[in-house]
């Protein structure tokens, strides 16, 4: 698969893939980067646009690749513009695997079946060219070393990367505090990555289950204390994690 037909969801998974497990890193927050990751570049094909927090259809005409296609559908048939950080905090039940499986076929990755603790099936994923995988992130080092601001799609792709918490996977150790710190500053190089990777945070945080309110009147501001406090009981990391089990993890 060449370059150009590489999509930004694709591209976030292969930088997840450790080369020597077989695995991804950062499992449940990576299900939640792959839905920001199919909206920015739903927006990188014109097809949507943002509005504000919210996420507005511009142009319905279906792109071609059928997984972006449905999730054009899915925020089309909404007919309003929707907030970022409630799409990405929906269902995405099977999103990881759709796209492992889109991999497996394009033959960038191939399938190694396993068993977990000499019981439990499992599935890792090698990647089969790993040109691929050192051009995507060859592309996120010169950003963060030469300091030159990056294409969209580039911006976009480190803002995701740090958003999941791959920082740490691609630049590890003391060493890679610097480069970690560069790779969250990328983030604003991009205005939907932006916003895609803020929501991804706020979900990680709990903050999808908490409508934006517009400010309070003056005068219930009055000592700080018209500021409505945070909902509680909000899980600090919503669901996604179950089919971590059957697939690569």
């Amino acid at each position: 698969m060449g370059r150009s037909r590489r999509t930004l969801p694709e591209e976030l998974l292969l930088l997840a893939l450790d080369p020597a497990t077989g695995t991804t890193a950062q499992p449940q927050s990576l299900d939640l980067g792959l839905a920001g990751a199919q909206l920015v570049e739903l927006a990188l094909a014109g097809r949507i646009a943002p509005d504000g927090d919210r996420i507005a259809v511009v142009v319905p005409r279906p792109t071609g690749d059928p997984t972006l296609d449905c999730a054009l559908e899915l925020l089309r048939r909404r007919g309003a513009p929707v907030r970022a950080v409630h799409w990405i905090g929906g269902p995405r039940l099977g999103l990881r695997q759709t796209y492992l499986s889109h991999l497996e076929r394009c033959g960038m990755v191939h399938a190694v079946a396993g068993q977990m603790c000499g019981v439990l099936p499992t599935t890792r994923y090698q990647a089969t060219d790993t040109e691929i995988s050192r051009e995507i992130r060859a592309r996120l080092d010169s950003a963060i070393r030469t300091g030159v601001p990056p294409d969209p799609r580039t911006a976009a792709l480190a803002a995701l990367a740090h958003a999941v918490g791959l920082g740490k996977h691609l630049y590890p150790g003391n060493e890679g505090r610097s480069s970690r710190s560069r790779l969250r500053d990328l983030i604003r190089h991009d205005p939907m990555g932006g916003l895609v990777a803020h929501a991804v945070m706020d979900v990680q945080n709990g903050v999808a289950a908490q409508p934006r309110r517009s400010p309070a009147p003056a005068g219930r501001q009055a000592g700080g204390r018209g500021a409505p406090e945070p909902a509680r009981g909000v899980p600090a990391q919503p669901h996604r994690g179950s089919m971590a089990r059957a697939v690569a993890h």
